[in-house]
């Protein structure tokens, strides 16, 4: 059974940064792509961005140049370098793992990040 577990959330002010980080523990082999999606009180879940084991990136619009996402294939671990924080970024950020054609997803069980002052 693989588990994503996540880390790094909490309270930042403004401007400020956070790194998450996510681990999946069960798995016998690299996950194809990882990355994180986030929620925020009353809207859908979106893409944040993602990372392949061959390293290709994607990233969603509103975060270009401020996240940055990176992955240790060996360790089947994805990390988010979150810098010029805004309220807006305030959300549930889950980490996803998934195969090339969706043949396995996984998700984490969430971890808060909060923008205020």
């Amino acid at each position: 059974q693989v588990q994503l577990v996540e880390s790094g959330g909490g309270l930042v002010q403004p401007g400020g940064s956070l790194r998450l980080s996510c681990a999946a523990s069960g798995s016998i082999f690299t996950i194809y792509a990882m990355g994180w999606y986030r929620q925020a009180p009353g809207k859908q879940r979106e893409l944040v961005a993602t990372a392949t084991s061959g390293g290709s990136t994607n990233y969603v619009h509103s975060v270009k140049g401020r996240f940055t996402i990176s992955r240790d294939n060996a360790k089947n671990t994805v990390y988010l370098q979150m810098n010029s924080l805004n309220p807006e970024d305030t959300a549930v950020y889950y980490c996803n793992g998934r195969g090339v054609l969706y043949e396995y997803e996984y998700w984490g069980q969430g971890t808060q990040v909060t923008v205020s002052s």
